[in-house]
C-alpha cells in the first residue's frame, strides 16, 4: 500500500526549534549565518557559508502530511461467500482504506438477473466486514464518467479495482473500460472455486420441494452419487461439487484482520462463545455475531462440522466447514473460530478456552435430534444466556427465495455459468493472493 503525501504550513514555527534560537546564544549564531552567508556585516562572506551548512540542514524541513489512499471496488454481493470476502481483503492490501460500492437491485435485475437477498441484507453483509471502511449503497453496475467522477472528487478514491474475471455489460463492452483509460485502475486475482452463480446451483440441487416452512434435501451434493442415478444426473451433481482448495495459507489471511495477527484473550478478558452451522452466511448471522461480540471482550465462534450438521438436521450444509469457516473468519465481530467444534459445550471445553459466558440465539435452523441439550453443561453452571436474534434470516429461509423463484435463477444461472465457464476455460495464471 502507499501513502499520498502533501505538504502542510507546519514548519520552524511549529516545531519548537525556533524557540530554541532566542537567547543570546541564538542571537550569536543568527548574526554568524547572515555573517559568513551573505557578508551582511561587511565581513568574509559567502566562502565560509559552507562549513556551517550541516548544522543548518540540522534545523526542521516543512512536515509532510500523509493522506491515506483510498480504493473503490463496488459488487452485488448477492449470496455473499468467501470470494467475496476475498476479493475485498486483495483490494484493501492496495491501499489504506476501501470504499465498497453495493450495486442497486435494479442494476442487478438489468444486468444478471433477480438478486436474492436484499439492499439491506447486503449493506449489512459488506458492512461487517473487517476491510471493509465505509460503504456506498445502490452504486452503479457501470463505471461510468459521471459516476467516477463522483468517486474521485466526492469520495476521494485513488483507485479502482477489480478482479482477473471480466465484469461486461449485456451489450459486451466492459464495465471498468473508463477506469482503465484514465490509469486509475488496479486489478486483483479472483477467488477460485465459488460464485454466487456456483451456490445458486447447489441450492437447486441439494433441495427439490419446500414443505410446510422445511425442506426436504434430495441428494447430497458434497457427496458421492448413487451409481444407480445414471451418468447424466452423476455429471450435473457432479459440475455442483465445490471447487474450493482450503489452504492454511488462505486461513492465516483470513486470521489476520488489518494486517495483524489474531490475538489470544487479554488476562481477565470476558469470552463469549457461540456456535453454529453458519451456512449460506448472511445478515442474520452477521446481526447476532454483533449481539453476541458486545456481551464480552473477545468472541469465540465453533463452527460445526459437516457430519454433525447432517446427523442432527437430516441433511448436509451446503457450504461445506472450510468455506463457512472462512465466512466467519472474516466477520468483524469475531476474534476467534474452533474449526468443526463440537456439537455440545463440555466442561473442558469452558475451561480450556476460558469462557465466561455461552449465548445462543432465538432464532435456529431446528433439530432432527431431540432429546439432546447441547448447552446442558453451561447451563448448570450458570453461564448461558439467551439472546434475541436481531433478524428472522436462516439458511433455509434464504434457499427458498431461490427454490420458490426456480425458473427465474435456473435461467439466471444458465446465463452466468456460460460466462464462467468461458473463464475457467481460458484462464492463465494470474500471479497474487
Amino acid at each position: 500500500m502507499g501513502l499520498l503525501a502533501f505538504e502542510s504550513n507546519q514548519g520552524l514555527w511549529n516545531s519548537g526549534y525556533y524557540s530554541q534560537l532566542f537567547g543570546i546564544g541564538g542571537v550569536m549564531v543568527t548574526v554568524a549565518i547572515l555573517w559568513l552567508s551573505t557578508g551582511y556585516f561587511g565581513g568574509i562572506g559567502a566562502p565560509f557559508a559552507p562549513y556551517f551548512w550541516p548544522y543548518l540542514a540540522q534545523l526542521p524541513k516543512k512536515k509532510e502530511r500523509k493522506r491515506p489512499v483510498r480504493v473503490y471496488m463496488d459488487g452485488c454481493f448477492d449470496l455473499m461467500h468467501y470470494g467475496h470476502a476475498n476479493a475485498l481483503r486483495q483490494a484493501k492490501l492496495l491501499g489504506d482504506q476501501l470504499v465498497v460500492g453495493v450495486v442497486s437491485d435494479e442494476e442487478i435485475v438489468a444486468n444478471k438477473g433477480p438478486p436474492v437477498l436484499s439492499m439491506e441484507e447486503r449493506l449489512t453483509l459488506v458492512s461487517g466486514l473487517k476491510w471493509v471502511d465505509e460503504v456506498i449503497p445502490n452504486a452503479p453496475y457501470e463505471i461510468t464518467e459521471e459516476f467516477m467522477n463522483t468517486l474521485f472528487n466526492k469520495y476521494n478514491i485513488d483507485y479502482i479495482i477489480h478482479g482477473d474475471d471480466p465484469c461486461l455489460l449485456p451489450d459486451g463492452t466492459d464495465a471498468y473500460a473508463l477506469a482503465k483509460k484514465v490509469g486509475r485502475y488496479k486489478q486483483i486475482k479472483r477467488t477460485e472455486g465459488v460464485s454466487s452463480t456456483d451456490i445458486v446451483g447447489r441450492i437447486l440441487l441439494t433441495f427439490k420441494q419446500k414443505e410446510a416452512g422445511s425442506m426436504e434435501a434430495t441428494t447430497d451434493a458434497n457427496v458421492a452419487v448413487n451409481q444407480n442415478t445414471g451418468a447424466d444426473t452423476y455429471d450435473k451433481v457432479k459440475s455442483q461439487l465445490s471447487n474450493f482448495l482450503p489452504t492454511s495459507r488462505r486461513i492465516m489471511q483470513f486470521s489476520n484482520g488489518q494486517l495483524i495477527c489474531t490475538q489470544a484473550p487479554l488476562p481477565g478478558a470476558r469470552v463469549v462463545y457461540i456456535d453454529g452451522a453458519f451456512d449460506l452466511f448472511h445478515a442474520g448471522h452477521v446481526e447476532i455475531l454483533r449481539s453476541a461480540r458486545q456481551l464480552g471482550d473477545f468472541l469465540l465462534v465453533g463452527v460445526h462440522d459437516d457430519q454433525a450438521i447432517r446427523d442432527r438436521r437430516g441433511y448436509r450444509p451446503i457450504m461445506h466447514l472450510h468455506e463457512r469457516t472462512l465466512s466467519v473468519l472474516a466477520c468483524r465481530y469475531v476474534d476467534e473460530v474452533i474449526i468443526g467444534a463440537p456439537w455440545e459445550v463440555s466442561r473442558d471445553m469452558i475451561t480450556t478456552f476460558n469462557i465466561s459466558l455461552v449465548v445462543h440465539g432465538t432464532v435456529t435452523e431446528g433439530s432432527s435430534v431431540v432429546g439432546i441439550d447441547p448447552y446442558a453443561v453451561p447451563k448448570s453452571m450458570g453461564i448461558f444466556q439467551t439472546i434475541t436474534s436481531p433478524k428472522p434470516i436462516t439458511t433455509v429461509s434464504v434457499a427458498t427465495r431461490i427454490i420458490d423463484n426456480h425458473e427465474a435463477y435456473k435461467k439466471r444461472n444458465l446465463k452466468k455459468k456460460a460466462s464462467e465457464d468461458r473463464y475457467y476455460t481460458q484462464k492463465k495464471f494470474v500471479s497474487g493472493d
